[in-house]
């Protein structure tokens, strides 16, 4: 069944999410359902148990090319049940990413680019995977989710929150397009989320045909410089 995105501001995102005791339970296997349902109906590469009001230790991934991405490298559906990631890499990327909970805003994280996860899959069977790329990256992200973490947090220190049709903009300018097409707009009931998005498109108007883009630190706060190659996975 096809669920709600529950948006940014929403407490069950900053709720304890609980280990699945019954894996094999047909609560369970609902639950399952329901994720990879929404996941592919809302056109993202992941989705968490907390993003559609679950709290479970929960998630599924599916890197693909969608509306908003393309991907060299596709993978296939995997279901985590209560993961855990046991090692990182010491190397780090930084890549711009969204979120299906953040509607059209992206920005930059810093991330290990190698992962290796301990987890359950929908049969009950544990596995272990070591993972690179944008998998390495998705499971990450959605692994946030279960520590009721959102990657805004993570971009703070960097802090530049883009629109999609910003980065879209700025690659036009510097003749290096990013690979972001169109995503749903966002849906959220959030005073707070709805102030920062206005203040963002505005500024972010303001600012459009410069080759230097500013943008103000999330709610407001110091400045900081865009240049240089855009990198959207």
């Amino acid at each position: 069944m096809i669920r709600k995105v529950i948006e940014a501001g929403d407490p069950r995102l900053k709720a304890k999410n609980k280990l699945i005791k019954n894996i094999k339970s047909l609560s369970v296997k609902r639950l399952i359902k329901d994720l990879s349902d929404t996941m592919y109906k809302t056109d993202l590469i992941g989705i968490a148990g907390p993003q559609i009001g679950e709290n479970y230790q929960v998630f599924v991934t599916h890197p693909r090319n969608t509306g908003a991405r393309k991907t060299l490298k596709a993978d296939k559906l995997r279901i985590f049940i209560n993961p855990k990631i046991v090692q990182k890499s010491k190397i780090e990327s930084l890549i711009y990413e969204g979120c299906g909970s953040l509607g059209d805003i992206f920005g930059p994280v810093m991330r290990p680019k190698e992962v290796q996860v301990e987890a359950f899959d929908e049969n009950g069977q544990k596995f272990n995977l070591l993972s690179n790329g944008i998998l390495a990256r998705v499971i990450q992200h959605e692994y946030d989710h279960l520590c009721q973490t959102e990657f805004i947090q993570k971009s703070a220190i960097t802090i530049k929150l883009l629109l999609k049709n910003t980065i879209e903009k700025i690659s036009e300018i510097q003749n290096c397009r990013p690979q972001v097409l169109k995503r749903q707009k966002s849906r959220s009931n959030s005073s707070r989320f709805s102030i920062l998005q206005t203040h963002l498109r505005l500024y972010c108007f303001w600012k459009i045909g410069i080759k230097y883009l500013f943008v103000p630190k999330l709610f407001w706060g110091t400045e900081c410089r865009l240049d240089g190659q855009l990198r959207v996975e």
